[in-house]
C-alpha cells in the first residue's frame, strides 16, 4: 500500500476532516475510523490522542508536506477519516 494514494484516494472518495479542530470534534462525535497525524503535530494535541480510543498513524513528514499531500496549499498537522470511500487506508490499523 502507497500511504499517499491511499490518503489521496480517500480524500477524493470518501470523507476526510482537516486540522486540529476538525479532528477532536471528530474524535468526540465518534466518527474518526483513523487519525493520521505530521511528525512536529503539537505534543499538547499528541497527549490528547493517547488519551482516547482511536488508531493513530503518524505520517513521516512535517505538517507542510502533509498538506502537500492533501493537495491543500496549507500546513496540516492533524487529519481523521471519517469514511475511507474507495481507499484502503484503514489497512494501516492491521499493520
Amino acid at each position: 500500500m502507497d500511504f499517499e494514494t491511499s490518503l489521496r484516494r480517500a480524500i477524493k472518495s470518501g470523507a476526510v476532516v482537516n486540522g486540529q479542530k476538525e479532528t477532536r470534534n471528530c474524535i468526540e462525535e465518534g466518527k474518526a475510523q483513523i487519525v493520521i497525524v505530521a511528525k512536529n503535530c503539537p505534543g499538547e494535541f499528541i497527549t490528547y490522542l493517547n488519551e482516547k480510543d482511536v488508531f493513530v498513524h503518524t505520517y513521516d513528514g512535517s505538517s507542510m508536506q502533509l498538506g502537500k499531500t492533501c493537495g491543500k496549499p496549507f500546513m496540516v498537522s492533524a487529519l481523521a477519516v471519517v469514511d475511507a470511500g474507495e481507499s484502503d487506508i484503514l489497512t494501516l490499523k492491521r499493520v
